[in-house]
């Protein structure tokens, strides 16, 4: 009855009878079959049709792009991704072992701290997923490739106190670089892991931004981050600004997490003649956390300054004088001490140390999880762990890495480095330095740039150095390479200079009050009659309504908005749009494997993509056309045994098409880009009277903002930028006569 129902209403073409089906096949009167004649008078919702995705379509189009225009993510290095696949090393059939997750979701955070508390041996939490790579490979690790490796890990290291995937820097370049949404991954991965904790960092009031957002904004992340799958929040503040991290504290606590609040380490406690950080000061901050109710403590070591002497000071006396806190500690090996360090941390009393696979380990990154788990072996420090199973954990990432070879920091960085004893960079921030130099055309200068963050670090009052304090000193540092600027030089031009965007909100207090107070009078040179923030930046922003931009986002985006969705937005507005604009055109990227992400297919290879369970893709690329008169490529695939072809703009073809003019050094009024980047904002426009030192334009390359201001009182002549334009050193922005 049904088919002759559904053949004789059915007049429209057979794309619109394929979403009619769906509805019909999902409909319960249909699948109890309880159906006659009138079924379809009856549910006129049959007919709700939802329009087709068309996702393989947009699929080919995002690999014609690649296939003639290369990478949509920016490549530091010129390498390609290796060809060989890495092999997931053989995981048992059935649930995975209980694990330590088990003990929070049975106990609670209070009951899950006394467990780790109470545990004999050492604990360790695996950075692979997040800071390792965050530090060794631009942050760029895609979900596919974590969640091939995930089961594994959920089976063979069950033991683990957490895996740290989520949160610092991989929120930004999930959606910015990779094009994929990062509470996907949350969720995929929780999934996958269910026994094993996994922990995130948050930057205090910063939540996972470079900027203070509203109270109210850093509660709902916390909350909706725990309801997707977040068990430990490992908070901080970049200047260890008692009021931020309290504030990020009760977020996470408020959303019923474990709340891990962690005091940012920086010089060297061993050493009587530095005494702006000593002993006293971190004790009394701790003081400060375990008073406000922090499950666990943290010492995040962001530059791996701890030696073994540092080490069992502060955490035997952080052991003394908290018995019943359990004491976690993170580091980067960035000198090569690492390993030594995180052993004498645990022999004076640390219950958890931070470590990463041993192929994603070293030099910028954790120490390694082979050695440390090889050397406690037998000990009473033993942690549990197979070293047989680090092994095939280790080759998989080996042979993974290998498809990041664009944005492996051993392409320029070839080892670890002491001199961060004397520099104090971060060990993320050391990998993005380097990467920054090469792009600004300052590769050979490294070693100034080293040089310069130390003196920038003196400039700005000796500060603690984590994002987004330490972008500050970055942005400062680089400034003055560029500009061949001493310490003293800085300081006597200080009134006239135009510093980095991020280094003049610093001074305003956009991020907190630094300890010890700001540098005068530096500061007061710098700001003239620039407003100042009193206290704690967040408590002065207005709340965030959050109903008015879901209504907004779904204004602008007919499909559906998730609370997700609506908080990816209010971390990063801009960010955010642009994603959903990239998914728009393109599809989910996510399902490509990371050869094809990164380097689209070779003529003639055939591969597959899995959309969803069960709906798999088959293609082959088949030809790629000339340039046409628009400047536009045609590409040819089959999908599915069928051809489908898809045109693509030849941005390059284009853009030789038309050249930018370069300023001319010897004409006053000429003004050019100081560095290679892209045109946030432009301040002025034809015809305006500017005076001397007046913003004229805002750049902005890798994470740095530089504005750009007028060297003359004058006219503007011509303007020869726009927002979103992408500039050399030196092309010509505007022209000023006087």
């Amino acid at each position: 009855g049904l088919c002759s129902t559904l053949h004789g209403e059915s007049t429209c073409d057979v794309y619109t009878n394929i979403p009619f089906l769906q509805n019909v096949l999902g409909n319960h009167q249909f699948l109890n079959g309880t159906v006659d004649t009138q079924f379809i008078d009856e549910n006129q919702d049959l007919f709700n049709l939802k329009p087709g995705q068309n996702r393989a379509q947009k699929l080919l189009h995002y690999l014609g792009h690649v296939m003639v225009n290369g990478p949509t993510t920016p490549i530091p290095v010129k390498a390609k991704p290796s060809p060989i696949d890495p092999v997931i090393p053989p995981v048992p059939l059935g649930e995975p072992p209980v694990g330590f997750r088990d003990v929070l979701l049975r106990e609670g955070p209070d009951g899950f701290a006394k467990a780790v508390r109470a545990h004999r041996g050492l604990l360790l939490m695996d950075t692979t997923f997040r800071d390792a790579h965050q530090s060794l490979l631009a942050t760029r690790v895609r979900t596919h490739d974590l969640k091939r490796i995930a089961p594994f890990v959920s089976h063979s290291f069950s033991n683990l106190f957490s895996v740290e995937n989520w949160g610092g820097a991989t929120f930004d370049v999930a959606m910015r670089f990779l094009c994929e949404c990062p509470w996907k991954r949350l969720q995929e991965l929780r999934a996958l892991m269910p026994n094993v904790p996994f922990q995130m960092l948050l930057r205090g009031a910063n939540a996972v931004g470079y900027t203070n957002y509203p109270d109210n904004a850093v509660y709902k992340f916390c909350e909706v981050a725990k309801e997707n799958g977040m068990d430990i929040f490992r908070v901080f503040d970049s200047l260890n600004y008692l009021p931020n991290m309290l504030l990020g504290m009760e977020a996470a606590g408020a959303a019923g997490a474990v709340v891990e609040a962690a005091i940012s380490y920086t010089g060297d406690v061993s050493d009587p003649t530095r005494q702006k950080y000593s002993l006293d000061y971190y004790l009394k901050l701790a003081e400060e956390l375990v008073k406000a109710g922090t499950h666990i403590l943290c010492i995040k070591d962001m530059a791996g300054l701890l030696k073994p002497d540092s080490s069992r000071l502060l955490v035997g006396a952080l052991r003394d004088r908290f018995p019943d806190v359990p004491i976690h500690v993170h580091t980067h090996d960035t000198a090569g001490a690492g390993v030594a360090a995180m052993l004498a941390c645990a022999e004076a009393g640390a219950d958890i140390v931070d470590v990463a696979v041993d192929s994603m380990a070293g030099m910028t990154s954790q120490p390694s999880m082979g050695a440390i788990v090889a050397c406690t072996k037998g000990t009473n420090l033993n942690t549990g762990i197979s070293l047989e199973k680090v092994f095939d954990y280790s080759e998989y990432w080996e042979v993974t890495r290998g498809l990041y070879a664009p944005f492996d920091c051993t392409a320029t960085m070839k080892s670890g480095n002491a001199d961060v004893y004397e520099n104090e960079i971060p060990g993320g921030q050391y990998t993005n330095l380097h990467f920054q130099a090469h792009s600004m055309g300052l590769g050979n200068k490294f070693k100034e740039v080293k040089k310069a963050y130390a003196e920038a670090n003196k400039l700005l009052g000796d500060l603690i150095k984590v994002t987004p304090s330490s972008k500050i000193v970055g942005d400062l540092a680089q400034f003055m390479v560029q500009n061949s600027l001493s310490r003293a030089e800085v300081e006597e031009k200080a009134d006239e200079l135009s510093f980095p965007l991020s280094v003049v909100e610093f001074l305003q207090g956009h991020i907190g009050i630094p300890h010890g107070g700001f540098p005068e009078p530096f500061r007061s040179k710098v700001l003239k009659s620039l407003p100042r923030v009193e206290g704690r930046p967040g408590a002065s922003l207005p709340s965030m309504d959050f109903q008015a931009l879901e209504k907004q986002l779904r204004e602008a985006y007919a499909d559906e908005i998730t609370p997700e969705d609506v908080m990816s937005a209010a971390m990063y507005p801009k960010v955010f749009q642009e994603f959903k604009e990239f998914t728009k055109t393109f599809g989910p990227v996510d399902c490509l494997d990371t050869r094809l992400f990164l380097d689209g297919p070779k003529i003639a290879e055939e591969f597959e993509v899995e959309l969803e369970r069960g709906k798999t893709l088959h293609i082959k690329a088949l030809a790629l056309g000339d340039l046409n008169k628009a400047g536009q490529r045609e590409v040819f695939f089959e999908l599915n045994g069928q051809l489908r072809s898809v045109l693509v703009k030849d941005t390059v073809a284009m853009k030789e098409m038309h050249f930018h003019p370069k300023a001319l050094k010897d004409v006053r009024g000429q003004i050019g880009a100081p560095m290679p980047g892209k045109v946030v904002e432009v301040k002025v426009k034809q015809g305006q009277q500017v005076e001397k030192g007046q913003p004229l334009c805002v750049l902005s390359a890798m994470k740095m903002e530089m504005v750009v201001n007028s060297p003359l009182s004058g006219t503007v002549v011509k303007v020869y930028v726009t927002a979103d334009s992408t500039l050399e050193g030196d092309d010509l922005i505007l022209e000023i006569t006087e």
